[in-house]
């Protein structure tokens, strides 16, 4: 009897024991991925796996309650990160919506999920209160151009509350933007999809725009066209300071450069320069303005761009996050803060956005790896 009664607490033992000895997920954990130790990051950062498995992360956007949504471009779904424990790891994925139209945009506005498809934006209200069990989402416009070339889009509320939709240009180099005026363009919308207007113009393709938290003033990534070789044109980093700017394209590029074909007769001098001029056919998608505490403050209200990676170029670049320091309106300082995707002219990762969480910590998603990163700051902090 005395044996029989010893058994039950001896399993549980036993099995305590196992638990703690069984392995982690090993794609969770930094020491078991050689690829992670590649990315150079300043002194004092960290870069770890936020979640894996998330196919084709494309566009970043966060919940009021700390979900992280995530767009997709090659695929039909988009997907809900929630990290429940708050330990830097997001331990539930859910599949918010299903065979869409290259949803690659995501933006939250009043408890809202809206969601950009090719030619049209829904939205799906209450989204955090039903994550498991979301619906179908509600039509909000369906009026934008089905062209696919450059018709992916990366959509966010303005401080305006305006929902702003950029409609890059359906080419390498056209000018269709004559015929419609919304090609080549970021538009704006009221959250209902009423009031629709273009509120600039002349950008040939822009997946990544973020408003100074001082000014309030839009700055966006741009791309910049393809075949006039591997040196021109940069892609820029540009600043609207009002509705109604012109940035150029298709007749100008990096600001001062006449386009071969659409150039002749024009006056660069007369569009809106860059703010700052990136590396050529880096593919610089999504930018944010740092505005958290965690890391040191020399990088508060100064810009991180994640760059896809150039894909038509002889010595392929990008592939990294880039920081931009700011002096006003222009770009004084273009520097790399975490690369190392690219290893030997072949990539195994490519940044597409990055966002801020509440503790001020940047995720990095990565549409080739399907993973979303965290990068954290555990060093000494400069006051």
């Amino acid at each position: 009897m005395k044996k029989s009664r010893c058994l039950p607490s001896m399993l549980f033992v036993c099995i305590l024991f196992f638990l703690a000895c069984k392995p982690k997920n090993k794609a969770l954990e930094e020491k078991d991925d050689p690829r992670l130790s590649t990315i150079k990051l300043p002194d004092g950062f960290k870069i770890n796996f936020f979640a894996t498995d998330v196919d084709n992360a494309r566009s970043l956007a966060l919940g009021e309650k700390g979900t992280v949504f995530v767009g997709n471009r090659q695929g039909k779904n988009v997907y809900a990160l929630v990290d429940a424990d708050k330990d830097g790891r997001a331990e539930k994925k859910y599949t918010i919506a299903k065979d869409l139209n290259t949803p690659n945009g995501v933006a939250v506005h009043n408890g809202a999920l809206y969601i950009a498809e090719l030619n049209r934006i829904s939205r799906i209200d209450n989204i955090e209160s039903k994550l498991d069990n979301p619906g179908e989402p509600i039509l909000v416009s369906d009026t934008f151009p089905s062209e696919q070339h450059h018709g992916w889009k990366y959509i966010a509320f303005g401080p305006d509350n305006k929902l702003y939709v950029p409609v890059g240009a359906p080419c390498n180099i056209c000018n269709d933007n004559e015929k419609d005026q919304r090609f080549a363009s970021i538009t704006r919308m009221n959250p209902d999809g009423s009031g629709f207007e273009v509120y600039a113009h002349g950008i040939r393709n822009s997946v990544g725009f973020a408003w100074h938290p001082q000014t309030g003033h839009l700055w966006f990534t741009e791309n910049g066209r393809d075949q006039m070789g591997d040196d021109i044109p940069a892609d820029e980093l540009n600043v609207a300071f009002q509705a109604n700017m012109h940035f150029g394209y298709p007749y100008c590029h990096q600001g001062m450069s006449p386009d071969s074909v659409y150039g002749d007769g024009k006056d660069c001098s007369q569009y809106i320069q860059p703010a700052a001029l990136l590396a050529p056919h880096t593919a610089a998608l999504g930018m944010k303005f740092y505005t958290g505490s965690m890391f040191p403050v020399e990088y508060r209200n100064q810009v991180f761009i994640a760059e896809h990676g150039s894909w038509n170029r002889t010595q392929p670049i990008g592939y990294r996050i880039m920081t931009v320091v700011l002096d006003g309106n222009t770009g004084k300082m273009y520097k790399p803060f975490a690369e190392g995707w690219l290893q030997n002219g072949k990539a195994w990762g490519r940044p597409v956005d990055v966002l801020q969480l509440k503790d001020g910590s940047l995720l990095v998603s990565d549409d080739h790896a399907n993973v979303v990163y965290r990068i954290t700051y555990d060093g000494a902090i400069k006051k």
